[in-house]
């Protein structure tokens, strides 16, 4: 099929699109919905509620949580570092009572090379006094990276990995598809000396906590999901729930966005628990779900997920016009799918 140039802006910055496209959403504040065929679930819940979480998880618990919370920039309503740091207690709380005597923690966090690296810096301090055992700091590279002409570009994102109690690591995930990039380390072998691209049987690299294989999400991407922002991708997320979960695992994530945690989870038959506070992103990922059980696509790339709504309300496709200036004339009606 080809794809339909109508893609969605950022719904974070835009509240009146938000309001337009909230008629559209199931569920609303306080509901959950239950997913009939793998029985995952998203809960239109605040992270930082203890009771709503619980409410979600129902008893049960889960062998990892994946978290991306916002990182208390712009995109987002910016609180004092103290308070936003005090909400991740909250919810890291929460995050260490759902989870399993023995589970992993992962957590995507912001760090500003321009203001003392928060608020990754007193995020971690924080989590000394969580219970969660440091295991490491992962650093994902991003193909394209925020330019600057005063200080070394910024070209990575910041992945924490905790553990509570004695989770496992599977060796399964132990090699990754990155080559064997990295030249310069020499050792003899029988006399003779090689290098580091001569020895091991596998052509890549053993996992190591700095990925450079993996794609950073943007709009020429089949699994990218217009109108969401800062978007993780999907085989990093896959890479994750491969090491640190078995089959029929419950995975937790609070932070649902673009509901990429609840496609991983599909895709590797783990059930997974996932909420926003927002009823439109909770939307946009139960529709992410039926769009990839219906169409095999794992986004819209070039289309939205509120694509068939928009074309049909007149009030929404005025705004756009008037506020992004969409050329009508470009969307192909017949090609657009749910």
């Amino acid at each position: 099929m080809t794809m339909v140039n109508f893609p969605l802006p950022r719904i974070d910055i835009d509240p009146a699109l938000h309001d337009l496209l909230l008629p559209y959403c199931r569920i609303s504040e306080g509901d959950i919905w239950i997913d009939n065929k793998n029985k995952h679930k998203v809960g239109c819940i605040d992270s930082a509620n203890s009771a709503q979480v619980n409410k979600m998880m129902d008893k049960e618990s889960a062998s990892l949580a994946v978290q991306d919370p916002p990182y208390n920039f712009v995109a987002f309503e910016e609180k004092n570092l103290s308070e936003f740091i005090q909400w991740c207690e909250l919810w890291i709380n929460i995050s260490y009572e759902i989870l399993s005597v023995n589970a992993a923690l992962y957590i995507w966090l912001g760090a500003d090379q321009n203001n003392h690296f928060q608020p990754l810096s007193d995020f971690i301090r924080m989590m000394s006094n969580s219970g969660f055992t440091s295991k490491s700091f992962i650093t994902m590279r991003n193909q394209r990276g925020y330019g600057t002409q005063k200080n070394w570009m910024s070209v990575r994102q910041e992945l924490l990995y905790y553990v509570k109690g004695n989770s496992g690591f599977n060796i399964n995930a132990e090699y990754t598809e990155i080559p064997k990039i990295l030249k310069g380390y020499y050792k003899t072998v029988d006399g003779k000396e090689t290098e580091n691209l001569e020895r091991g049987k596998s052509d890549n690299i053993r996992a190591g906590n700095v990925w450079v294989d993996i794609q950073q999400v943007f709009y020429r991407m089949e699994e990218n999901v217009n109108g969401c922002f800062a978007q993780k991708p999907l085989k990093a997320i896959e890479r994750i729930l491969q090491a640190n979960s078995n089959k029929e695992d419950i995975i937790v994530d609070l932070f649902a966005h673009s509901g990429t945690t609840l496609i991983a989870a599909e895709k590797l038959n783990r059930r997974c628990f996932t909420a926003d506070i927002d009823p439109v992103y909770c939307e946009i990922t139960i529709r992410r779900l039926e769009n990839y059980r219906n169409n095999n696509k794992t986004g819209w790339q070039n289309s939205n997920p509120f694509a068939d709504e928009i074309i049909n309300n007149k009030k929404i496709m005025n705004y756009l016009k008037k506020n992004y200036h969409l050329d009508v004339s470009s969307i192909d009606t017949r090609k657009i799918a749910v």
